[in-house]
C-alpha cells in the first residue's frame, strides 16, 4: 500500500513539475502612432450658438481616432487619415471663452505576452467662443 501511494506522489509530483508554472516573457508596450492637428474649421463660433459641425485637419489619424473638446471624447467620423468630423453640441459652446481641441489615437491591446500599442493624443488647439 505505501508503494502504491509513494507512486501516485511521485506521478503528481512529475505531471505538477512538468506543468512548468513559469511566467512567460512579456514584451513590452510601445508608442502608438502619434496624431497632429493643422487647423479647425471653423475655429470659432459665437457663444449661444446651436450644435454645429467641426472639422479638424491633420495628419496620422487612425480609423478609430476621437476629437476631443475640452478633454471629452466626443463621437467622431473618420473621413481620411488626414481629416476628423464631430458635432459640438450648443451646451459646449453657451457661453464666451474657449475650448481646447485635440484627437487621440486609441492604444491597441497586446496578445497573450503583452505588447501593443499606448493610446496617443495630438498637440492642443484652441477652439474661441465669441
Amino acid at each position: 500500500m505505501n508503494t502504491v501511494k509513494t507512486i501516485i506522489l511521485a506521478g503528481l509530483l512529475a505531471v505538477g513539475l512538468a506543468c512548468g508554472y513559469s511566467k512567460h516573457a512579456t514584451t513590452p508596450m510601445v508608442a502608438g502612432t502619434m496624431p497632429n492637428i493643422s487647423m479647425l474649421a471653423p475655429n470659432n463660433i459665437a457663444a449661444g450658438s446651436a450644435s454645429f459641425v467641426m472639422t479638424v485637419n491633420g495628419s496620422n489619424f487612425n480609423g478609430n481616432a476621437a476629437i476631443n473638446w475640452n478633454g471629452m471624447a466626443q463621437t467622431t467620423t473618420h473621413v481620411s487619415a488626414n481629416q476628423l468630423t464631430a458635432t459640438i453640441p450648443g451646451a459646449d459652446v453657451a457661453t464666451a471663452g474657449t475650448a481646447a481641441v485635440t484627437v487621440t489615437n486609441p492604444g491597441t491591446p497586446g496578445g497573450v505576452y503583452g505588447g501593443g500599442t499606448s493610446p496617443e493624443t495630438s498637440n492642443s488647439m484652441t477652439f474661441t467662443i465669441n
